[in-house]
């Protein structure tokens, strides 16, 4: 491959992935990072779900709350469905992996607490089944989602869609949505 092929390849994939930012709705990021907010100021959780790529995105965000974000200050109470392989194992083994993200939602979901459903393709049967039940037991529900939106769009009390068609850009924008989440979020806490 030359390097204008080279150059080309690299230039025009950084395009795509701004091309994708910029379709991101910054108004409703905004209204999730003030859910976000409140969630926590009023003493609930974040509970984060994802399969692949993005169940990576989950612990991440996960790990900025109860660590730290840029700053020091008190852990904030997040956790990702996606870690705990012994009850993943075990759902799925007893109930079938559909049921991997619901059954944890149902023990660990109280009203107040908010999940995000992550997913490229917004199709994903074990979130569309968790959002079921926290909508069942007052829990709040964030898609975070991609291509068309999927059927999570469509379920959940808000959703932060990147319309485009490719994975990567969309978990690429996604992180960088909830990257400004989590930052906004220390910034209300006086430590950004």
């Amino acid at each position: 491959m030359s390097d204008n092929m080279q150059t080309n390849f690299f230039t025009n994939s950084l395009a795509a992935s701004i091309a994708a930012k910029q379709s991101l709705d910054l108004a409703m990021v905004m209204r999730v990072a003030v859910q976000v907010f409140q969630c926590i100021q009023s003493g609930h959780k974040i509970l984060l779900a994802g399969n692949g790529g993005s169940a990576a995105d989950a612990q991440h965000i996960a790990a900025e709350f109860t660590g730290r974000f840029l700053n020091d200050r008190q852990p904030l109470p997040a956790i990702a469905l996606t870690t705990d392989t012994s009850a993943l194992t075990a759902i799925g083994n007893d109930y079938g992996f559909d049921a991997v993200f619901s059954r944890q939602v149902q023990a660990l979901g109280q009203p107040g607490d908010l999940l995000f459903a992550i997913s490229t393709s917004g199709h994903s049967p074990n979130l569309v089944q968790a959002i079921a039940v926290a909508q069942s037991v007052g829990v709040g529900t964030v898609g975070v989602t991609g291509k068309d939106g999927g059927k999570i769009q469509t379920m959940v009390d808000y959703s932060i869609h990147v319309p485009h068609p490719d994975t990567p850009r969309i978990q690429e924008t996604h992180i960088m949505a909830l990257h400004m989440i989590c930052e906004w979020v220390d910034n209300q806490l006086g430590v950004a």
